[in-house]
């Protein structure tokens, strides 16, 4: 991770993290701006720093930009995003 550790400090990246945890298809930018109730810039702000911290991947189709979490994560990676996603241990 580039900027792992910095990336998860905002709780808007965190938040966008949610809408993707169980996601099984690529979700649009679009539908993080209906979920997360903030602009498609902002959105698209921390997606880039979620994706510069090497934890989302994405894909443009048309105008917009797909995003969903990193199916390589490493295990404690996915450990650290559940305890901050679902509020597990």
């Amino acid at each position: 991770m580039r900027n792992g550790p910095k990336s998860g400090r905002d709780c808007s990246r965190c938040s966008a993290i949610q809408p993707g945890w169980k996601a099984q298809q690529p979700i649009c930018i679009c539908d993080f701006t209906a979920d997360l109730e903030l602009s498609q810039p902002t959105i698209s702000h921390h997606m880039s720093k979620l994706k510069d911290a090497d934890l989302v991947e994405s894909e443009k189709d048309g105008i917009w930009m797909y995003y969903r979490l990193r199916r390589d994560l490493a295990p404690a990676t996915r450990r650290l995003l559940s305890q901050l996603v679902e509020g597990g241990s």
